[in-house]
């Protein structure tokens, strides 16, 4: 795989781009499908912009905004069955409501009024990892599990750039790679870690540090949804088939604080 070029189903200024490999990928997608689509980001949007209203006004602990990465976000689970198992950082709010979490949920959560928030085995995805780069461990292991099981679906594991400096996340690619893991590896590259831009994290692309692992890697424009959607269900299928990992690049941008 092509781990420099971005993978774009439409660009910025709204025209189609054909691409072999991915437009097949989501052809079902019609304009109905598609205004569900633009709702899910809408609506995500706004429940960050509430929920950072309320951290600022003392009513909750933290929140880590997702403005910007809507796209990512939503293009990645629109592409998960019922049986794919999610592992998420501490921002994947997004993904969460398209998993069906009820925003509510989201927040007692980071108020501090919850031991968990929701139960991970009723939406097939855990609640927020605080430990960077500690879900993608999770997701291994526990796609190692399926695999022994014989079980359908694949784990996810969401992480931002900044993660993939973190010995937890390498430790998970060589696993993963070395177990023919059915897992996918989501970074959200917005730029940033807590402090450092991207270009300190790395020198290379993010994709091609999974190629190192001996994992197929690739980057998709993370604000192109049907790209995303595209990408992730061709790397969930690869799986569920048995081939193995893959690591998805999605470049989009943090438009606000880290926390």
């Amino acid at each position: 795989m092509n781990t420099t070029s971005l993978i774009q189903l439409i660009k910025e200024s709204g025209t189609v781009v054909r691409n072999e490999t991915y437009s097949p990928l989501v052809a079902d997608i019609d304009t109905a499908a598609m205004k569900e689509i633009y709702r899910d980001l809408v609506v995500v949007r706004r429940i960050d912009a509430e929920a950072t209203a309320l951290q600022r006004q003392g009513e909750l602990g933290l929140w880590a905004p997702l403005l910007g990465q809507e796209a990512a976000q939503v293009g990645s689970a629109r592409a998960l069955d019922s049986e794919d198992f999610v592992f998420a950082s501490y921002r994947e709010h997004g993904v969460a409501y398209c998993r069906g979490v009820d925003p509510t949920r989201m927040l007692r959560f980071w108020r501090g009024s919850t031991l968990s928030g929701w139960d991970p085995y009723e939406y097939r995805m855990t609640t927020p990892a605080i430990i960077v780069g500690s879900q993608g461990l999770h997701a291994t292991g526990y796609a190692i599990g399926m695999q022994l099981e014989g079980a359908d679906g694949a784990a996810i594991t969401y992480f931002g750039d900044g993660a993939t400096s973190q010995g937890d996340i390498s430790e998970a690619l060589g696993f993963a790679a070395s177990f023919h893991a059915p897992v996918v590896f989501f970074c959200q590259n917005n730029q940033w870690a807590i402090s450092e831009p991207v270009t300190v994290q790395t020198k290379s692309t993010i994709a091609a540090r999974g190629e190192g692992f001996g994992i197929p890697s690739v980057r998709v424009d993370g604000n192109d949804v049907l790209a995303v959607l595209a990408v992730t269900r061709a790397a969930l299928a690869r799986a569920r088939e048995g081939s193995g990992p893959t690591l998805i690049e999605a470049v989009t941008y943090r438009m606000g604080p880290h926390t």
